[in-house]
């Protein structure tokens, strides 16, 4: 949809997401996995997250009533395996590569629920589809299915151990002609106190 059949609000919104971050020395490791294969463009260090929600267009006022909610979440760390490399694909082409977070991991599955029923008390829409956490770790942009299998074969016991998870972040995203521009909002650590 492009700007004009947004309707006259659009540029009052902001696209928000919801995510947990890598630390910088994993976020490092899998940018250092980079073949350099052209249209397979690695996501910088500090761009790599597990998103828990994403929302394409949010007015001020109910981007303020999220944040409200989401800093209301209260929580535990918890520990995350992150090993196992794949790819999302659509019609057969590779779109997305990731790595992998375990099974059905209860803490992090319930972390969702809980930002899930905070845009849902905000009146904002939520992915309908089973959610599959991943950490997004490259766009594939025309790349052959066989170069991407290949390159998933060479890595594909990868493991790049357990993540301590302590913080989920609410950021903004800008699209900018040389890509997204995220900015933190509010950083909402677990309560480890008691």
């Amino acid at each position: 949809m492009d700007d004009e059949s947004a309707g006259p609000n659009f540029m009052s919104t902001q696209r928000l997401f919801v995510a947990i971050d890598y630390p910088d020395e994993i976020a490092e490791r899998l940018a250092a996995l980079d073949p350099h294969y052209r249209g397979l463009i690695f996501s910088p260090p500090a761009q790599m997250h597990l998103t828990l929600a994403f929302f394409a267009a949010v007015e001020k006022s109910t981007a303020a009533a999220l944040e409200e909610k989401l800093a209301a979440i209260s929580f535990r760390s918890f520990f995350l395996p992150v090993a196992g490399l794949g790819v999302f694909s659509r019609k057969g082409m590779p779109q997305i590569l990731w790595i992998g977070v375990g099974h059905a991991h209860p803490h992090l599955f319930q972390l969702h629920k809980r930002v899930s029923e905070a845009a849902l008390a905000c009146h904002l829409p939520i992915e309908e589809r089973a959610w599959t956490p991943h950490f997004t770790i490259a766009r594939a942009r025309g790349i052959s299915k066989a170069l991407v299998d290949l390159f998933l074969k060479k890595h594909r016991d990868y493991d790049a151990g357990l993540v301590r998870i302590a913080s989920f972040t609410l950021y903004e995203s800008k699209l900018t002609a040389g890509g997204a521009i995220h900015r933190e909002v509010r950083i909402i650590r677990a309560d480890d106190s008691s």
